[in-house]
């Protein structure tokens, strides 16, 4: 197993980042948007088991709003995940 590293942010990618609850998938699914001269990207994961980070879905936005394929294939990931990580 690797070791853990820190993660540091250079330049003006911390401010870049902007997180939010995504609830509709899941409890504690997070939201990463990020914008730049190509376009919207959207990064979903969830971050409340210890010392792990699962990303459950990346995409290009193309409309103002998510789609649904994309949403309910994040949901997916999210309840297989908690079926594997249940005792």
């Amino acid at each position: 197993m690797m070791a853990p590293s820190a993660v540091e942010f250079v330049g003006s990618a911390l401010d870049d980042l902007r997180a939010l609850p995504m609830s509709t998938v899941g409890a504690g699914v997070k939201e990463i948007r990020i914008r730049d001269v190509t376009g919207a990207f959207r990064v979903l994961y969830i971050a409340k088991f210890a010392k792990v980070v699962y990303v459950l879905h990346c995409f290009q936005k193309k409309s103002e709003k998510t789609c649904k394929v994309d949403l309910d294939l994040a949901a997916k990931r999210y309840r297989h995940l908690l079926k594997e990580l249940k005792p």
